[in-house]
């Protein structure tokens, strides 16, 4: 929630028409509850993420601490989120996704024969695709569309900074200018790691706290 906030407040300053979420609402840290609700407040398209789907699946038996921290409430509305939707913005149709489970993981540097598939589906072809899964926000053009990564609000690997990504663009099939532009806000990195240090039931801890003070993955 620390980075939450940091967010909130550049979101303030740009007044975005709408706000999607890309999954991974919950997991590794200590806020999963806050950070949940947060979300479903302020944000109007919701995506499903992996660990959205796992937790609130009673996936994996080491995620117990979630499970209680949520409630059903939260874990019932986390399992029936979409995996998929699109938007059709400045001509270009856009396809959303979290990342995993919908397709394999995805970096900047991944195959390109991989990268493009994700242009490709039963619903016809896209011009574009956005996701989030590898918590790295970058930009690709590459045959057949554009290829978008938001970043992580308060989990990014590489730069420990709360990433997003702001489209500006006309709604609709008319081809107009379309500008990306990726949000980096710093926050306080030590506040976030200190409430994951003080939570004596927290899986995993040590891991989060070295990704949340250097970026660096740490599972």
């Amino acid at each position: 929630m620390v980075a939450a906030r940091a967010l909130e407040n550049v979101i303030h300053e740009i007044s975005p028409d709408d706000i999607w979420f890309l999954g991974d609402a919950v997991g590794k840290g200590p806020q999963s509850d806050e950070t949940c609700d947060w979300v479903r407040e302020h944000c109007r398209h919701f995506i499903g993420g992996n660990w959205d789907y796992g937790i609130a699946d009673k996936a994996f038996p080491a995620d117990e601490y979630f499970w209680n921290q949520l409630g059903p409430e939260r874990m019932q509305w986390l399992s029936a989120l979409p995996s998929e939707a699109e938007l059709m913005l400045s001509g270009i149709r856009f396809r959303l996704f979290h990342g995993r489970p919908v397709t394999d993981l995805l970096q900047s540097d991944s195959d390109k024969a991989l990268l493009e598939a994700v242009f490709h589906t039963e619903r016809g072809d896209f011009g574009g695709a956005i996701f989030a899964d590898s918590h790295r926000p970058f930009f690709r053009t590459l045959s057949g569309g554009y290829l978008i990564n938001t970043g992580s609000v308060g989990n990014s690997m590489g730069i420990p900074n709360a990433h997003a990504v702001l489209l500006e663009g006309t709604p609709g099939e008319e081809k107009k200018p379309l500008f990306c532009t990726v949000i980096c806000v710093p926050y306080d990195n030590e506040a976030a790691a200190d409430i994951a240090r003080r939570d004596p039931g927290l899986p995993r801890k040590e891991a989060y706290i070295r990704e949340v003070l250097t970026g660096i993955y740490s599972r």
